[in-house]
């Protein structure tokens, strides 16, 4: 275990290395980990305390000094002709410090006011402290809204989409677009924000928003994400043509097989194993992991790559696809279609009998894959009905797959990453756009397969440029936060489980709670509050690991067609490998950082543009069954209602406190339950419950419930309670005994009847 280091040297590695500062920088020089990193947030507090440091984002930093990316505003116009700029995140006690603005070709004209993102330098001249290079300009984008136009005699008013948005933005007659009633907009705020009543102008017409095709359109012009190419990346795309064998390895005659969803749209990678004829390896296997090589095609700066950045990856839709490179490349020239020569970066990894890999090495070669497998087929060739296809390959190509990802299956339960157990959900499409149904997809072993040998690449690809000391971005899965781990363990403990405490957290202890809880009612609660109570995934070109996968070295390789993280990690093999001039360039290097927070910030933005077009299907296919009846579990408990999960769809619906009951229920932040004033009932996560539906907004994708019953049990009708709860609004002035909250007697019996049937579950548990 390493020593902390003092104070002193920790201020002394902030002085010397100003563009790393995080926690996790400073944690990476002094080698600190584990449990020990606790005592390394104790002592920048106390830095911090003391006015050494102070905290900018995750970052420190000597607050007599500007950090080295900064927000600054242009303030003036020298005689000279040179623009100045003043710090916006000045707090030092000497004068604010001068910053000159150095131009350079294709930045943007710049006015007097405007607010810019830009990294600066410190310098020595008489006229000024820092000179400054823009990164980009902030704050001059309009805000932007999607909502459902309700048209007057004089322009008209806007109803935001969003849930819990409740403003109306105002429309001019001059800014409708020729909007018409009902249809569904997207528009930009005019003038300064005002609260009461924004102005907005109207800058595309999504159309009917109860047409299937809206539900996802909402999603993308709601989040931002690009989903139309400029003219000059597709001409740049269609300019490419098929990559030859000059330079690459031939691997035309390896059967390199895909193996994906039927309706997959691409395909970028394939596979191939075999025994290992070493007799040094006895019962080893050798795996072939074949990549599309996207660098080929999209070079550093080009128009493709701009673009690729910008969008950082592709977002999936059950109705569309909105990708990072245009189809050319994406549906064509980068998918490893069957018979078809396309060039790719491939690895060869050998693992011994047990799966622990021994070696890879990386190759750029020219594939051309046999056959472009399913899931569904491959894995009914292995359970004994191959179709006519996989009966031809079942002896030499599948049947070694899965000898060598039985191998790698023990090295994965030796290693013990977390095991969620999350199903899928899938929601199915008729023609015209509608739902059909929604089903949970069958975990085959066959997606296992795939999975782990892409797990395999991905360390093998981080171990390389590790090992050649190539700059990379890292996939960095940090260890859970203490605050979360503490509310986990009081889950559990309420579900009649442990989680083992007084340690360092491994994934291992977390699996064995979640073994635990396998089989019993409250195994979907304890998966769901194991999910939450991780960290954010993210890039970023420090190494700290990737606790859920236990492993250490760990990058994305594997899909430089759908995600901008594994292009840079094949023009890093480029680079080290030394197999052409399209690798990493000085300038992408200088700003790994950057593109990994960039890039991190638009995978979040898909996931939840993604989560709520699922929420807004869901909502859809609920809208027919009003006042039907439904079983579910209760997934999460807040001041203003109960969230439930539905069994049959795995949607999430809200009962709000109005719909709770007749009495006045007290939210407990700490054990997250609810108690009832006058019957003492806790309602708790994980409870079963029957509901009612109320409500479905295909729109906004909001699902209202009502409470039938809990646990079986009908819930109480109540006395003079306020079917109301804390946190909502009750009409004002009410008074008497049905505004006021519990007395504190009545809390005390209801936190005893909770205890006892806290008891209960336990016994019962």
């Amino acid at each position: 275990m390493s020593t902390l280091p003092s104070k002193d040297q920790i201020l002394e590695w902030i002085t010397e290395n100003p563009t790393q500062t995080a926690k996790r920088d400073i944690a990476k020089a002094f080698g600190i980990k584990g449990a020990q990193r606790i005592d390394l947030k104790r002592i920048l507090k106390e830095l911090e305390a003391e006015g050494h440091l102070t905290k900018r984002s995750k970052t420190y930093r000597d607050p007599d000094k500007l950090p080295p990316v900064s927000v600054l505003q242009v303030s003036e116009t020298t005689p000279d002709g040179d623009m100045m700029a003043k710090p916006l995140e000045w707090h030092g006690d000497g004068i604010e410090p001068k910053v000159l603005l150095i131009p350079r070709a294709g930045d943007p004209a710049l006015g007097v006011g405007d607010r810019i993102l830009a990294r600066l330098t410190a310098v020595k001249d008489p006229e000024h402290q820092y000179e400054a290079r823009l990164i980009r300009r902030i704050g001059s984008n309009p805000k932007k809204i999607v909502g459902i136009f309700k048209k007057y005699s004089e322009g008209g008013v806007i109803k935001a989409i969003d849930k819990g948005v409740d403003t109306e933005w105002r429309v001019g007659p001059d800014a409708t677009g020729g909007a018409q009633e009902g249809e569904l907009v997207e528009a930009e705020q005019l003038g300064a924000p005002n609260r009461m009543h924004p102005r907005a102008r109207i800058v595309a017409r999504l159309g009917d928003p109860s047409e299937p095709r809206a539900v996802s359109l909402i999603a993308i012009h709601q989040h931002g994400i690009p989903d139309d190419f400029p003219d000059d990346v597709l001409a740049d795309a269609d300019s490419k043509k098929p990559a030859g064998l000059s330079g690459r390895v031939d691997l035309r005659d390896m059967p390199l097989v895909t193996i994906d969803p039927a309706d997959a749209r691409d395909h970028d990678d394939a596979v191939y194993a075999h025994a290992d004829d070493d007799p040094r390896n006895p019962g080893g296997h050798v795996i072939w992991v074949a990549i599309a090589d996207v660098a080929h095609y999209v070079r550093p700066g080009s128009p493709l790559d701009r673009e690729a950045r910008k969008r950082g990856n592709s977002s999936y839709f059950p109705d569309r696809v909105v990708p990072m490179l245009p189809d050319r490349l994406s549906g064509d020239l980068c998918s490893l279609h069957e018979g078809v020569p396309r060039a790719c970066i491939a690895v060869r990894m050998i693992v011994d009998a047990h799966g622990h890999k021994k070696s890879q090495k990386f190759v750029r070669g020219l594939m051309r894959s046999p056959a472009s497998l399913t899931y569904q087929e491959v894995q009914a060739a292995m359970d004994g009905d191959p179709n006519e296809r996989c009966a031809a390959m079942l002896d030499d190509v599948i049947k070694p797959l899965y000898a060598a990802y039985h191998a790698l299956r023990m090295a994965r339960e030796r290693r013990q990453p977390l095991n969620l157990d999350l199903p899928e959900r899938r929601i199915v499409l008729t023609e015209d756009g509608k739902v059909a149904s929604v089903n949970f997809v069958d975990r085959l072993d066959a997606h296992k397969l795939i999975e782990e040998f892409m797990v395999l690449a991905n360390v093998a690809a981080a171990e390389t440029l590790k090992a050649k000391n190539t700059p990379l971005l890292f996939r960095v899965h940090e260890e859970p936060p203490a605050d979360k781990l503490e509310s986990l363990r009081d889950t559990a403990e309420a579900a009649g489980l442990t989680l083992a405490k007084g340690q360092v957290l491994q994934t291992a202890h977390l699996n064995k709670l979640l073994a635990d809880a396998a089989g019993r009612d409250e195994a979907e609660l304890i998966n769901l509050s194991t999910l939450r109570a991780m960290t954010q995934a993210y890039y970023g070109p420090i190494n700290f690991g990737h606790f859920g996968l236990a492993l250490q070295d760990y990058a994305h390789f594997t899909s430089p067609i759908r995600r901008y993280s594994d292009l840079i990690v094949h023009r890093a093999l480029i680079t080290a490998h030394k197999w052409g001039d399209d690798g990493l360039t000085a300038q992408e290097i200088e700003r790994l950082e950057e593109t990994g927070t960039h890039i991190s910030q638009t995978e979040r933005r898909s996931m939840i543009a993604e989560r709520d077009t699922t929420d807004r299907y869901l909502a859809a296919f609920l809208s027919d069954r009003l006042g039907a009846e439904f079983s579910g579990k209760i997934s999460g408990i807040a001041k203003f209602g109960v969230f439930v999960r539905l069994d049959e769809t795995g949607a999430d619906g809200l009962i709000p406190m109005r719909n709770l009951g007749r009495e006045y229920f007290h939210f407990d932040p700490d054990s997250a339950t609810l108690m009832g004033s006058e019957s003492g009932m806790v309602i708790g996560l994980g409870q079963r419950v029957t509901v009612k539906l109320v409500e479905a907004a295909p729109v906004t994708g909001g699902i209202a419930l009502e409470l039938l019953t809990i646990e079986d049990q009908e819930m109480p009708k109540g006395g003079r309670g306020d079917r109301r709860g804390r946190g909502s609004k009750r009409p004002t002035g009410r008074k008497g005994p049905k505004g006021k909250p519990p007395s504190k007697r009545k809390l005390d019996r209801a936190k005893q009847k909770k205890a006892k049937i806290k008891v209960t579950r336990q016994k019962r548990g």
